[in-house]
């Protein structure tokens, strides 16, 4: 239950380069790496919800573990996949319906901290939030 809460974006770590990976125009690039970003986590047992709230849009997202679903990123990337629990760490792996590549993202609690890391055809990028 570590997870649980509210957290804001802190800083980010090679996130451009991830987003141009992605195939992100420039312009969206720039607004999403300054997207005040601010996630809340409820998890009950194996089910989590989640609020995503940044400048460009906010969107509830419920899932289960092991339980693929479908996901849009801001820029209007259709994913489905889904998240797992490997020790203390969400490990989700998700697929883009446009061109069958793989995403693969990770959140785990380090700290004070939220460590968001994405890889994606050999970039990694990592967000980092702090309790709001």
């Amino acid at each position: 239950m570590a997870y649980n809460g509210t957290w804001k974006i802190d800083r980010n770590e090679n996130y451009e380069k991830f987003m141009e990976a992605m195939g992100v125009n420039m312009m969206k690039r720039k607004l999403g790496a300054h997207d005040n970003l601010k996630i809340t986590i409820q998890q009950d047992g194996n089910k989590f919800t989640i609020k995503e709230s940044s400048n460009f849009r906010t969107i509830d997202i419920e899932f289960t573990l092991g339980v693929n679903f479908e996901y849009s990123l801001a820029d209007g990337t259709e994913l489905t996949g889904s998240w797992n629990l490997e020790g203390n760490k969400l490990v989700g792996t998700f697929t883009r319906k446009d061109n069958g590549k793989v995403l693969t993202a990770y959140r785990e609690v380090i700290g004070d901290e939220l460590v968001q890391t994405y890889r994606y055809e050999g970039v990694e990028a990592k967000r980092v939030f702090k309790r709001d």
